[in-house]
């Protein structure tokens, strides 16, 4: 009888520390968010107003379980604020919708500063000599389960949603890219027969990217997504939300495989662009159209 009591009384104390957490989420997920913390989403997140009513819902669930399970720290003497919180849990979540997810479940900690921040980094030059560096930074995303922002940056992504710059779409998306096990460009897609069509339609457009960056010709995708692969992806995300109706016009393979992804389309959120201007003749010139049949 004793020794069946030591066994309840050791499955218990393995049991309860894994359940008292899902407990107490699923607790946290009954109560809604805030009346606050929804005017600050409503802010914020400037096509939120045009989302329909399931995806509004969706995001308020996602953003009361990030705020529960994610430490926020402000560095540099930022205090942390429910305006911070919420903004940044806001656009982070806009990558999960309609996804079955733990809400980025390797992250732990966000680190806020006030503006740019300086990062250590190690330059390799000829021979191998390794220097030690500095460089400004807008936001990073660390594998060992940490983010770190720069709020004027952020707060700058929120301001304007249609310029496809965005350091919480961006950082998040290095994330979703690290679940796979390493941030190369290739998120977990779930069905090992996907990778394939993944891989060869985002290597034909970052060598695109490469390629009009090396000429510096204008593009949709901004030129630092030809930096690498994770890069790409990344800044491909911010294209996707920011700019869908140019990035499906322009990468519409691309744009394809990300609708896959993430399963939302950002353009039922937008208005279209409005058509470029018509070419301005100089004196002297002359327009030719042809019609080809």
């Amino acid at each position: 009888m004793e020794a069946l009591i030591w066994i309840v009384l050791t499955l218990l104390a393995i049991a309860l520390p894994l359940a008292f957490p899902r407990w107490r989420l699923r607790r946290v997920l009954a109560r809604p968010l805030p009346a606050d913390a929804l005017a600050i989403l409503q802010r914020t997140i400037p096509v939120y107003h045009r989302m329909p009513l399931e995806l509004q819902q969706q995001l308020q669930k996602l953003v009361v379980q990030f705020l529960h399970q994610k430490k926020f720290v402000g560095c540099e003497g930022l205090e942390m604020t429910d305006e911070i919180a919420v903004t940044i849990a806001g656009q982070a979540c806009m990558l999960l919708l309609n996804r079955h997810t733990k809400v980025y479940p390797a992250l732990h900690t966000v680190l806020v500063y006030p503006s740019e921040f300086v990062a250590q980094r190690a330059e390799i030059g000829p021979g191998g000599v390794v220097t030690p560096g500095r460089q400004s930074m807008l936001g990073e995303s660390w594998d060992d389960g940490r983010v770190v922002l720069s709020w004027d940056d952020v707060q700058r992504g929120a301001g304007d949603w249609t310029d496809g710059h965005n350091v919480v779409l961006h950082e998040f998306a290095h994330q979703l890219d690290s679940e796979s096990g390493r941030a190369n460009g290739a998120p977990y897609l779930g069905n090992p027969a996907s990778y394939r069509e993944w891989s060869e339609i985002l290597q034909r457009n970052f060598d695109s990217l490469r390629m009009r960056a090396m000429y510096r010709q204008e593009t949709v995708m901004n030129p630092y997504g030809a930096t690498n692969p994770a890069e790409f992806f990344a800044v491909a995300t911010e294209t996707f939300y920011e700019k869908p109706y140019q990035m499906a016009e322009h990468h519409g393979e691309l744009f394809a495989e990300f609708l896959k992804y993430y399963r939302v389309d950002p353009r039922q959120w937008m208005t279209p662009p409005p058509p470029p201007p018509p070419v301005q003749l100089k004196p002297g010139e002359i327009s030719y159209s042809f019609n080809l049949h």
